[in-house]
């Protein structure tokens, strides 16, 4: 999820209202639910992709990061990029 926010429309991709409710949900939770420790900094959707309010958690920067990696990475194991489509080549000293 952390490569489809990065770029200039940011922004214009976020829901309308966004500064609001993320505020509120930094409200609703003061601490980070992934670690219990720190302050919560960052609006986390607990599943991805989706526009559900309800579906927002506060979490720490630490946490937000590895958990958004971790996703990242089940989404790229669930969907390989392709191999080698050309069949390996005979080296040239043994034809």
């Amino acid at each position: 999820m952390s490569g489809d926010w990065k770029g200039s429309d940011r922004k214009a991709r976020l829901p309308r209202g966004w500064d609001r409710i993320r505020a509120e949900t930094l409200a609703k939770f003061p601490t980070c639910v992934l670690c219990g420790v720190r302050p919560s900094t960052h609006c986390d959707h607990i599943q991805a992709k989706t526009d559900d309010h309800k579906q927002l958690q506060g979490v720490c920067e630490p946490c937000h990061l590895q958990k958004s990696s971790r996703e990242g990475n089940a989404a790229q194991r669930a969907n390989p990029r392709p191999g080698r489509k050309r069949p390996p080549e005979q080296h040239p000293g043994l034809r």
